[in-house]
């Protein structure tokens, strides 16, 4: 997983998972969006390209979280 920018890239799928429509980035969206609502925050953006995801939130602490879990 990389962080650039505020945002998360993470290498999740096979690359024939190519844009949000496939319904394994639809799921993962709505995870991304429903952990969101949790922290009170958005999903700023979303991208699905070839298997790789970039997602980020508007949430400091939230991103901050993200990163403290990836230390681990």
């Amino acid at each position: 997983m990389k962080v650039s920018s505020g945002s998360f890239e993470v290498d999740l799928f096979s690359p024939e998972v190519d844009g949000e429509d496939h319904p394994y980035a639809n799921q993962f969206k709505d995870i991304l969006e429903s952990v969101a609502e949790q922290y009170g925050c958005e999903l700023i953006s979303f991208e699905v390209n070839k298997g790789t995801v970039t997602f980020s939130f508007d949430s400091d602490r939230l991103n901050d979280e993200i990163l403290e879990l990836l230390k681990q």
